[in-house]
């Protein structure tokens, strides 16, 4: 039982989450000192008063590739950290908090970000086709090819970091405090999807972009539960944001990039901020469930654990006949 795996080591509580997240927090905010500074320096060299930074400002003081660069630099800090955190403060090993299963998965891993990644493309050359209109090809080969440089390499880990985050270490804390299982999938996702709630998206669209972010988050944390491990959860963020950063940008979105495409349109809450949370992500799991046999759904997603007394005798049976 993944989301069980925090019960398995001793004198763990949930007092060790709140500290443990405030300190990969702390890292995660120092990392991002490089950018700030290279962006004060930008403005001074431009005489630009630095009282009037705004987050406009911040993100297009430097070139977006540099910008991004610096910006992800971050979350690897901030995984270091994660990484850290999870050995030394609580005692667990790292493989705990990613999956239930022995070693990570990596067929799992590469079969959600392959379906994905294909969806995503086939959505955006179908969008583009459909609305020519609303996009403006920008494609320039060398900045292109240094953003797919730094994509390949840091989205992966910036993904991987919110899904260890709070698909792993949040889920496994909060299962530790509530003793269930639809207290973790609730919380995780609500706090997932609020925390986006700074990003220019929200303040262009309006707060029902919230639903996406949000029902994002429940996918994913119906994914970890289903599958007892992150491994789908992994493979899905990472080709949702790696496909996202080098197809298409905007001016009103968190990253602008160098990408291939660049959405003119207006921002609007349509129908497409509910297509993928109500018909899309349904499918993907119902597609997931048949491919890896998942049963008991009402179990899984809202059950209780069992006392830690019994999955520790649990865990002892199994290392004796592993």
């Amino acid at each position: 039982m993944f989301i069980a795996q925090g019960f398995k080591v001793k004198n763990n509580h949930f007092w060790k989450y709140i500290i443990g997240s405030i300190l990969v927090i702390v890292a995660s905010t120092i990392g991002q000192v490089p950018w700030m500074i290279a962006v004060v320096v930008k403005l001074i060299s431009e005489n630009k008063p630095i009282e009037e930074m705004n987050s406009s400002v911040l993100m297009s003081a430097l070139d977006s590739n540099l910008t991004l660069f610096l910006m992800l630099i971050s979350f690897a800090i901030a995984l270091v950290a994660f990484y850290f955190v999870v050995k030394y403060f609580h005692g667990q090993k790292i493989i705990e908090v990613t999956t239930s299963r022995k070693k990570i998965d990596w067929k799992r891993v590469f079969f959600s970000f392959g379906l994905w990644a294909i969806i995503s493309i086939v959505i955006t050359v179908a969008s583009f086709y459909a609305s020519p209109e609303d996009y403006e090809v920008q494609f320039k080969p060398i900045p292109f090819a240094i953003l797919a440089v730094i994509s390949i390499a840091l989205i992966p880990i910036q993904t991987s970091t919110e899904e260890y985050i709070f698909r792993g270490y949040l889920m496994q804390g909060f299962a530790l405090l509530s003793k269930n299982k639809w207290f973790p999938l609730v919380l995780t996702s609500l706090i997932f999807g609020l925390l986006h709630i700074a990003n220019p998206e929200v303040e262009k669209i309006g707060y029902i972009i919230l639903f996406f972010y949000i029902g994002t988050g429940f996918f994913l944390g119906i994914l970890t539960l289903m599958d007892e491990g992150m491994e789908l959860a992994l493979g899905f963020h990472a080709a949702n944001n790696l496909i996202t950063v080098l197809l298409v940008t905007s001016d009103w979105t968190v990253f602008q990039t160098h990408s291939i495409l660049k959405d003119t349109a207006d921002p609007s809450a349509g129908f497409e901020v509910l297509l993928p949370v109500i018909i899309i992500f349904p499918i993907l799991l119902f597609i997931f469930s048949k491919k890896y046999n998942w049963k008991n759904w009402k179990e899984k997603l809202t059950g209780t654990i069992p006392d830690e007394e019994i999955i520790n005798q649990i865990n002892e049976l199994g290392n004796k006949y592993e």
